[in-house]
């Protein structure tokens, strides 16, 4: 498992004909940008990362410069480009994807004003909780789908409004991580169908702003840019974003959406019932149905793909929290890391696989920043719990993967009784390249696991937007199935399913009993 550690890393991959069209994938995530030059097929010609830091000032807040991501993505762009030999004139298309619920606000002339709180930032939640108090749920989940938490844009925008009104007073438009990208690349203002999702004025059926919701909220209307549909060429690269990049100048870019909606595109999820398990910074899972049917335990949003929806499970514990086990208690692995040969996220992964499925009763809830779906309580902690003196770091590693496994299982649980039937799981995102992590997930969740080209699925994503867009491709049908190819297969083990279950039932049960705990200590706000 290698979830990379240094500040850039660039992948070059050997070509053996001039390549004359190209795709170029951007991917903004949570810890890096991931850039990607993709041939009509799907071959991956170059591929780099770049990385930038999150700030935490206070508990509860997460939040990231967009400024940062530009700098990460020019530069891997330029580096690529140089490295790799590809001529600028070979790129046809761009297509950008970022992380949700963002709330980068710009003023008129497209400077930032303030660092963006994240998607795991819950500084809003007292906002949040008055206006449910005020109003009640059902009116905004009526029009939005999706319930009113500070996880999500609006209570961001209404936190600049109470607690920055200098910021607030200056704001022009209020973007997304993919249409901040797009409006640097092109100088159009754009809001993409999947990211609407992130405010609850937000027509979820129809995919339109909702006025009366907007003027509750008091959200101005001329924050919110103009909506486009996913794959729409919006614009083509500036002279100045051609200048930073190295870009052509004129190259088509594409709206974009949804990190998690692109990466389940470039996971081959186009039809109802098909599903993304997510394995990035986050986890969760995103259900394709071809049915605007909401869940207050969950998450929905339009898909990339045009006529379809996602029924989303988001939770904070992911890839995250191998990041952070690995960054506090693996000093000994990153030690030895050139002894062995072996990265200290390998290591850690290679004494995980010694314990036994369950971790000998050791259980963690992966709530590492409040937790979303399906409990929704910004005031949830992480916990390891069945600690005694037979516990090795083996046992710690493993139960963390198995506590982002069990936090799956109850997110696929809600959906399946939702109406969601899900036989499968296409599984993305650095995780993904853990064999023993995507094993354990199987085995959890009782599904069968396909893993296609996992490091690079949001960026296949988003440059199939681009090729339907300028015409590459005839069809998304078409794109996916010249992309999209799997690379291995996991088959849940059931005699280790049947023994997970106690443990899964420790699991439901521990929350149950500690909420209320939970709820006086979170002290998030």
């Amino acid at each position: 498992m290698d979830m990379g550690s240094t500040v850039v890393a660039v992948r070059c991959f050997a070509v053996t004909e001039v390549v004359m069209e190209l795709l170029l994938g951007i991917d903004v995530g949570t810890s890096s940008c991931k850039v990607a030059f993709f041939q009509k097929d799907g071959t991956v010609v170059a591929a780099g990362t770049g990385r930038y830091p999150i700030y935490h000032p206070r508990p509860g807040w997460a939040e990231q410069s967009p400024q940062d991501w530009w700098t990460a993505v020019c530069q891997t762009i330029r580096r690529l480009l140089e490295e790799n030999s590809i001529f600028p004139s070979d790129v046809k298309g761009i297509g950008v994807d970022g992380m949700s619920w963002a709330a980068v606000a710009v003023d008129r002339e497209g400077e930032v004003l303030a660092d963006t709180p994240l998607w795991m930032d819950i500084r809003s939640g007292e906002i949040c909780a008055r206006l449910r108090e005020r109003y009640g749920e059902e009116d905004f989940f009526r029009v939005s789908g999706n319930p009113l938490q500070p996880f999500y844009t609006t209570g961001k925008i209404l936190w600049y409004k109470e607690k920055m009104p200098q910021v607030y007073d200056k704001i022009d438009k209020i973007l997304q991580c993919n249409s901040f990208l797009v409006y640097r690349l092109t100088g159009m203002p754009t809001q993409d169908m999947s990211q609407g999702y992130g405010l609850h004025c937000f027509d979820m059926g129809q995919g339109v702003w909702d006025e009366r919701m907007r003027e509750r909220l008091g959200i101005p209307g001329h924050f919110l840019p103009d909506i486009y549909p996913c794959h729409k060429i919006v614009g083509g690269v500036s002279k100045e974003a051609a200048g930073l990049t190295g870009l052509l100048e004129g190259t088509p870019v594409a709206a974009g959406g949804l990190d998690a909606a692109c990466s389940a595109l470039g996971a081959g999820v186009l039809e109802a019932g098909e599903t993304q398990e997510q394995g990035g910074q986050a986890g969760g899972m995103s259900v394709c149905m071809d049915t605007c049917a909401a869940d207050p335990r969950l998450i929905l949003s339009h898909h990339v793909v045009p006529g379809k929806w996602l029924l989303q499970g988001g939770t904070t514990g992911g890839g995250s929290v191998m990041r952070w086990f690995e960054k506090e208690f693996a000093d000994h692995e990153r030690a030895q890391q050139d002894k062995v040969g072996r990265s200290s996220l390998d290591q850690l992964n290679d004494i995980a696989g010694e314990i036994p499925c369950g971790s000998e009763g050791l259980v963690f809830l992966p709530y590492m920043a409040g937790e979303r779906s399906p409990i929704w309580d910004d005031r949830a902690k992480g916990v390891y719990y069945g600690v005694d003196l037979s516990k090795t770091k083996g046992h710690f590693v493993r139960a963390s993967m198995e506590g982002v496994a069990y936090a799956l299982r109850h997110n696929l649980e809600v959906a399946e009784r939702a109406g969601a039937a899900v036989e499968e799981l296409r599984a993305v995102g650095g995780s993904a390249n853990s064999r023993l992590w995507t094993q354990i997930k199987a085995d959890v969740t009782g599904k069968r696991i396909v893993v296609p080209s996992s490091d690079t699925a949001a960026a296949l994503g988003a440059v199939i937007l681009a090729g339907v867009g300028i015409g590459m491709y005839g069809s998304f049908e078409e794109a996916v199935e010249m992309t999209v190819k799997v690379n291995r297969v996991h088959e849940p083990d059931m005699e280790k399913h049947e023994r997970y279950q106690q443990y899964y039932d420790t699991y439901l049960q521990l929350y149950e009993d500690l909420k209320g705990l939970m709820d006086k200590t979170g002290g998030n706000q």
